[in-house]
């Protein structure tokens, strides 16, 4: 997905002795008795700006001395279980992205900052979180009593008027009489995952998420069949301005349009090391006769994350049939080492065994450089699917994940049949 600018503010909270308790006991849970992290359900917050606060539901279990936090994003969990509890210390590393929790823990209450690893700068936020109850479960504490409803497919401006103006189709979920809404908005470069969040008394809405690699929040007013006064929250000052209407019929461009071969070309050609160093091309005999999805990705897009666990699937079903799989990892880092490890934890965190090769590149515009016969790169992920004979037949920008609902299953259908196709050739 195409990304928002996030700004953060500086924060070097106690940032020291968590620093010497990780090195010595890095990814090693600890029970310290005089100050135990309480089980139960949390409500903590992310404080976007001095008014603004992104809301985190999470529960905190421990089994034989063993912590585990689970996030809730809607129907996701997320479950972290590379926890420290040190004194009134407590490390929170965060699965599959390169984020975590650095923070004081004070009987009821927890605080500190969440650090974001894969931005260079500005990427802390001030993180408070206090405790609700020993009953394990994600709660909903948005008080509110539902006046209308945002059930439905919406068409969205973000950024309206300007020339960062974009399109998204918000696809919500409210059932009569409730308050509570989940669902996402779909762009031409991914979608926003998994939202949840209420109506409140006067109308106003908000839909947050946080996933470990971004933090999200969507603020607005209904209005009859619109929406106004919309605003997006990226971090801590990633901010845009956003209206909408109720539009069933409205959709976005398609996918397979938007990044091709330029004229000339019909085939993709690239030679990048794999996680032991060794240089591979598309052009290796390995990938000879076999048809090759090759995945534009990163570890810190959470699109290309569920992407990988949907190919890590669709590559085990078919390998033997004469599948392969290529991911191109355009990390947020120029060390190879720091590289290889993120892509090992997202690797095995889906079991996704097909090839990974680090390009020690970053962003779109190298994307695009590092693949000279593309028109343009938008998007993390991009998917390039190549038949036996090493044409280039479809080119998908972006991904609808799962929270898209319907569209997340028409894509799998759809890709599912694309690939059979292919192997059938």
């Amino acid at each position: 997905m195409k990304q928002k600018k996030d700004v953060s503010n500086k924060s070097s909270l106690f940032k020291s002795g968590i620093a010497i308790a990780v090195s010595l006991l890095f990814f090693v849970n600890t029970l310290n008795a005089q100050n135990a992290l309480k089980t139960g359900s949390w409500r903590g917050s992310l404080a976007l700006n001095d008014s603004t606060q992104l809301p985190i539901n999470f529960v905190v279990q421990n089994a034989l001395e063993i912590y585990s936090i689970i996030f809730y994003n809607a129907e996701e969990e997320i479950i972290a279980n590379e926890i420290l509890v040190r004194n009134d210390s407590l490390y929170i590393k965060m699965p599959v992205f390169d984020s975590e929790f650095l923070c004081k823990i004070n009987e009821n209450s927890i605080s500190g900052v969440w650090v974001n690893h894969a931005r260079k700068e500005k990427n802390e936020i001030p993180f408070n979180a206090n405790f609700i109850s020993k009953t394990c479960g994600n709660e909903d504490y948005r008080p509110s009593k539902n006046q209308c409803s945002l059930q439905g497919n919406w068409e969205c401006d973000f950024s309206p008027n300007s020339k960062d103006a974009s399109k998204a189709l918000g696809v919500f979920n409210q059932a009569t009489l409730s308050k509570n809404i989940t669902g996402t908005f779909a762009t031409e470069t991914g979608d926003y995952r998994y939202l949840s969040g209420a109506v409140e008394e006067n109308n106003s809405f908000a839909l947050s998420c946080f996933d470990g690699a971004h933090a999200f929040l969507f603020t607005g007013k209904i209005k009859g069949d619109s929406i106004v006064n919309g605003h997006f929250y990226s971090g801590l000052s990633g901010h845009e301005t956003w209206i909408a209407k109720r539009n069933n019929q409205f959709q976005l461009r398609n996918p397979d349009s938007l990044t091709y071969l330029k004229t000339g070309f019909t085939k993709v050609d690239f030679s990048f090391k794999n996680l032991e160093g060794k240089a591979v091309s598309i052009n290796d005999v390995r990938y000879k006769n076999k048809v090759v999805v090759i995945q534009l990705m990163g570890t810190w897009c959470p699109n290309c994350m569920d992407e990988t666990k949907f190919l890590a699937g669709v590559y085990q079903k078919n390998n033997n049939k004469g599948l392969e799989v290529i991911a191109l990892a355009f990390e947020r880092t120029d060390n190879f080492d720091k590289a290889v490890k993120n892509v090992i934890r997202l690797k095995n965190r889906f079991n996704a065994n097909y090839d990974f090769l680090i390009t020690m590149k970053t962003g779109a515009a190298q994307a695009s450089e590092a693949l000279p016969m593309l028109n343009a790169v938008m998007a993390f992920p991009t998917t390039i699917y190549i038949d036996k004979k090493g044409y280039v037949r479809k080119i998908y920008t972006g991904f609808y994940g799962p929270a898209t609902g319907n569209k997340y299953i028409d894509y799998v259908l759809e890709t599912n049949r694309f690939i059979e196709k292919l192997l059938s050739e």
